[in-house]
């Protein structure tokens, strides 16, 4: 199993709206990615949300990955998630930052997708139906695979169009394309995340046997996966929960019972109106249910919901996450009650002290899975007509004519 960081701009009570605390937050946030790099971690993952104040402030995660990147030199750094809908981010428009990225982080980019977070942000961009987001996603995410793969590109359907013929720029870094992920909030997604040969982005909300269904169901339907969307099949199911992993303890269990836990899930209620709420959730601007006592944590340990204590207790604990299939296994930082010194200690130690006894293997299983890329398309869509082309050109270009 392999291990990552989630990083959203979460930024709680007041300072949302102190200019000097959003500044702090998001330079910590991408300072979490950079330190996480020397650590064993596999992956960094950064929101894309728009107008969810509080919630998170992280808008634009394609500025931060290249920053990222200068800074560090295994680490893998992923959009969860960037928003297809045509409205929101142009088809083309995402094409060209997928492939850009691909090159700025040389290949170590992961190319999540999905539909939004709910009705409040996509209708920042005029959506004022969040049910139409499916119907924009089916329709740009194979159609930016053929921009990647098509020199000669049109389309038209019915939430965007390229009448004449574009070449979208860049094409991607090396063979293939970045591994490509979906976000599975309803059930069904799993499996349509497994046929079609991408990776499912999952939030666990519920205790984790619960999950145990919906892997199976798109593990199922992966292995029946014969013409993935892209030109390879990644198959991976990414979890994401919580983790207060310290060498103290009785400190880990403290922040896990602190005032204000489960704030952000109040504020998940709220957003995500998309998805099914979970039986008895609180939504913003209710009182979270926070965990009042140690039998209580010791429930919630047991369940799965977060994984709490030292180093040793926590090796044991993510035993369960293996048992249900979870291939990449991340944590949302900094959970509540969690100071900066200690959200770098648990980095650090969870790094060094948990990741190798569950991860053995050096490189990235996305890696593996692209080297398997095969094109799916023409490099020409029609035939190319006659014309003419320059007898001469800069003596520094980078290929000769006949090149």
């Amino acid at each position: 199993m392999e291990f990552g960081l989630f990083l959203n701009g979460y930024l709680p009570g007041p300072a949302a709206h102190d200019r000097d605390s959003e500044h702090e937050m998001l330079m910590r946030e991408i300072g979490y990615a950079v330190h996480a790099d020397s650590f064993n971690w596999k992956y960094a993952w950064l929101g894309e949300h728009h107008a969810l104040t509080e919630y998170s402030h992280m808008s634009a995660p394609e500025v931060v990955f290249g920053y990222i990147a200068a800074k560090t030199e295994q680490i893998h750094l992923g959009s969860a998630i960037m928003n297809l809908s045509a409205v929101v981010n142009h088809p083309a428009r995402n094409a060209e930052r997928v492939a850009m990225l691909d090159h700025v982080t040389g290949g170590r980019y992961e190319w999540g997708t999905g539909r939004g977070a709910g009705s409040h942000e996509v209708g920042t961009f005029g959506i004022d139906d969040a049910s139409l987001t499916k119907a924009m996603w089916d329709e740009a995410a194979p159609e930016i695979i053929r921009m990647f793969e098509q020199k000669d590109y049109t389309f038209s359907g019915d939430y965007f169009h390229i009448d004449t013929p574009h070449n979208v720029l860049p094409k991607p870094y090396g063979l293939g394309h970045p591994p490509m992920w979906v976000a599975c909030g309803n059930p069904a997604t799993f499996g349509k995340a497994g046929s079609l040969g991408i990776g499912a982005i999952a939030f666990n909300f519920e205790p984790i046997y619960n999950l145990k269904g919906r892997i199976n169901a798109y593990k199922e339907a992966a292995a029946e996966c014969t013409d993935p969307l892209g030109e390879f099949q990644n198959d991976n199911v990414m979890m994401t929960n919580a983790v207060i992993c310290l060498e103290d303890r009785d400190r880990a269990r403290e922040i896990a019972m602190s005032p204000g836990r489960g704030y952000l899930n109040t504020m998940v209620t709220m957003y995500h109106d998309t998805m099914p709420p979970q039986e008895g959730a609180v939504k913003w601007p209710g009182t979270p249910n926070g965990i009042p006592n140690e039998e209580v944590l010791d429930q919630v340990i047991d369940a799965g919901y977060l994984l709490c204590g030292n180093p040793e207790e926590v090796n044991e604990q993510i035993n369960r996450y293996q048992e249900v299939g979870t291939d990449q296994l991340v944590f949302g930082i900094p959970n509540e009650g969690f100071e900066h010194d200690e959200v770098i200690e648990m980095i650090e130690i969870f790094g060094k002290e948990v990741i190798p006894n569950h991860d053995h293997d050096p490189e990235h299983s996305t890696t593996r899975m692209r080297a398997k890329a095969v094109r799916k398309y023409p490099e020409f869509a029609n035939p190319l007509p006659e014309f003419d082309i320059p007898t001469v050109l800069p003596t520094n270009a980078l290929l000769p004519l006949e090149g």
